[in-house]
């Protein structure tokens, strides 16, 4: 799904009302009752009054439709236009004359004065602004604004709480709406997935308000959303006649001493994700370990008893016979350790073969920055934002963090998996892609490990990058939320993770 700008939904409406064609107020009408229906099956309780807010705008007028449905409905409905210095628009009109035909007063907030008390157990409909607000609110709006937040009413936002830019940084103290529910139409904002923005949009969902396919089709955007039906389009069927050696012969570096822990649930998520051959690398002490924890895995011992020296051994150089690379989980950040990595990245990048890096192969890399110029193209990096910034620099803001990220991504030609409630899989190409599973519950010990060695598995498997990058962290976060079905938020750990892939992978038969 195609993440759109304020001026390309714009855009999109437009070849809509063209191309159907559908004139403007029944497009409106149309959204505005797919909001009205999921009004209705979110809040059944007729008796709660409802204070719908309109703005002079189309938001208004979706609000001033919602109304009238809601009315129809059996609703206690109660609504509000806020007097602007200006003239209403061609669909507010038109919605407030239908709205009056139903023998409902449309009240009218002039001052602070004119607000009403809103009760605890109410429901509030923001529709006083869009997506195609362009400057901060003031006035009696901000006031307003101010009354909602302060309110302990229930607040439902149409498209986008009032106040928040659908693709921008809002300016620092800007009135803005906070929404307990956002329901947008047709795709997501921009906003909605960056985690500053979490406690103004609440919990959001998408309504399909049938826009001009045509138009979404072409029109060019560097961001995306990952849906299932992508998801299940990128996976590919194992041919009945394959062998291991066609799911790759992969290496996995990771561990150290105390943090056998990493290297275990790498390994153990990257058997559980299709890889064909798996080797783990792992010092002295982490021999028993692994091979106890993993017995489908192979064990190559580093001659150092704490940490990864070398993967050389008599007779070959140290990634003979292997296809790919997984590096970084637990394997500390000792001197040794770093010269290690360093040739290895040289030889990896020689032979061409692509990598994972994770936790301290990344803080490496952030320490020792001409490494980066050592990671072979089409490698996946997984940090989190604090080892990211550590890759390029601390961001102003989240905005600010995705062109940092679209731009390591091109300048290093790699691909990058930002971490978060909504990982960002940024591409050599500058495109953007926002996942679409997991929750809070992954926020704990080893997640991120598990992560590493689903995308190595996706890689061995000779996935392309990118489709082994949106496969691995929708899989990944998917079995998370089956996790947390199971035992919840509070209670799951990073090996139930790995335990709920299968189940993860069977929902893409």
């Amino acid at each position: 799904m195609k993440i759109l700008s304020a001026p390309q939904i714009r855009q999109a409406d437009a070849a809509t009302i063209q191309q159907e064609p559908v004139s403007a107020i029944d497009l409106m009408e149309r959204a505005s009752m797919a909001f009205a229906d999921e009004f209705l099956q979110h809040f059944a309780d007729q008796s709660q009054p409802v204070y719908v807010l309109c703005g002079p705008g189309n938001n208004g007028g979706d609000g001033l439709a919602v109304a009238r449905m809601l009315l129809l409905s059996g609703y206690q409905v109660q609504v509000f236009a806020v007097s602007a210095q200006g003239s209403t628009s061609e669909s507010f009109n038109i919605n407030c004359e239908r709205l009056q035909q139903q023998s409902c007063t449309l009240q009218t907030i002039e001052t602070a004065q004119d607000i009403p008390a809103f009760p605890d157990h109410a429901l509030i409909i923001d529709g006083l602004f869009g997506s195609g607000l362009s400057r901060k609110i003031e006035g009696v709006f901000a006031t307003l604004i101010q009354a909602v937040n302060e309110s302990k009413a229930t607040v439902v936002a149409i498209d986008i709480p009032s106040g928040l830019y659908a693709d921008k940084v809002i300016e620092k103290d800007a009135p803005v709406v906070k929404a307990a529910y956002t329901w947008t139409f047709q795709t997501p904002k921009l906003a909605f997935l960056l985690p500053q923005n979490e406690s103004i949009v609440g919990n959001w969902q998408i309504l399909d308000i049938g826009l001009d396919t045509a138009f979404l089709d072409q029109v060019v955007t560097d961001y995306y959303y990952v849906e299932p039906a992508m998801v299940k389009a990128l996976r590919r069927q194992r041919p009945l006649h394959s062998h291991k050696g066609d799911y790759g012969k992969t290496i996995l570096i990771a561990g150290s001493y105390g943090k056998m822990g990493a290297a275990v649930l790498s390994a153990h998520a990257c058997l559980r994700s299709g890889v064909g051959l798996l080797t783990v690398h792992v010092p002295q002490c982490g021999y028993q370990i692994m091979q106890i924890a993993n017995p489908e895995a192979m064990t190559t011992v580093d001659p150092h008893e704490q940490f990864f020296t070398t993967l050389a051994q008599e007779g070959r150089t140290s990634l003979d016979g292997y296809d790919v690379v997984g590096v970084g989980p637990g394997l500390g950040t000792a001197e040794a350790t770093v010269a290690a990595l360093t040739d290895l990245l040289k030889e990896a990048k020689r032979k061409g073969m692509r990598m994972v890096l994770d936790a301290d192969a990344l803080n490496i890399c952030g320490k020792h920055r001409e490494l980066l110029k050592e990671i072979p193209k089409d490698s996946i990096l997984t940090p989190h934002p604090k080892e990211f910034e550590r890759l390029t620099e601390k961001a102003k803001d989240d905005f600010h963090r995705l062109e940092l990220l679209k731009d390591f991504a091109t300048e290093n030609k790699v691909y990058v998996t930002l971490k978060g409630s909504h990982t960002a899989i940024a591409t050599p190409e500058g495109k953007v892609y926002f996942n679409s599973t997991g929750n809070p519950g992954m926020a704990t010990g080893g997640t991120g490990d598990v992560l590493t060695g689903v995308l190595t598995a996706m890689i061995s498997q000779k996935y392309a990058s990118q489709d082994a990058a949106l496969l691995g962290v929708y899989l990944h976060g998917l079995a998370g939320n089956i996790a947390a079905e199971k035992l919840s938020q509070e209670a799951m750990t990073a090996s139930d993770v790995v335990a709920c892939l299968g189940e993860a992978f069977k929902t893409l038969d």
